[in-house]
């Protein structure tokens, strides 16, 4: 039988908790939210030593995505600019946000022999695509 479950239940009044339970689940598809094939060009778009560059091309390449994958991405990336909002209250800034989302978000297929390869890069790209979110996802 199915399993039912109630956020108004104690064991998720804690953010974490339900933080935790998003990251697993991102973290556990077959295939990360940036599909395998995008890591490398994101990662590319990130070094590029323009920052107006840097969006232009990581909006191209988030309006490449699959459709489930660029809603969801919307979706998730539009609530997590709420979030920052609040980051005086809930020490959520763009920076920490990339550092928790990043590597969720956007992986290689095979992990590189140096963890911190591109884990920089990983967190950047999610910092620049929320402080850009209104030119990388236009309405």
């Amino acid at each position: 039988p199915e399993e039912r479950l109630s956020l108004a239940d104690p064991e998720w009044s804690d953010v974490h908790v339900v933080t935790g339970a998003l990251k697993l689940f991102f973290r556990e598809l077959p295939e990360p939210l940036v599909p395998y094939g995008l890591f490398d060009p994101f990662i590319e778009a990130v070094k590029l030593p323009d920052p107006q560059e840097q969006v232009e091309r990581l909006a191209e390449l988030v309006q490449s995505l699959p459709t489930p994958n660029y809603a969801t991405l919307r979706y998730l990336l539009a609530h997590l600019c709420r979030v920052m909002e609040r980051a005086e209250i809930n020490r959520m800034s763009r920076q920490n946000i990339g550092i928790v989302f990043g590597p969720t978000l956007l992986r290689p297929e095979r992990e590189p022999g140096s963890l911190a390869a591109g884990m920089a890069q990983q967190n950047q790209a999610v910092e620049v695509l929320l402080a850009h979110f209104d030119r990388v996802f236009p309405t």
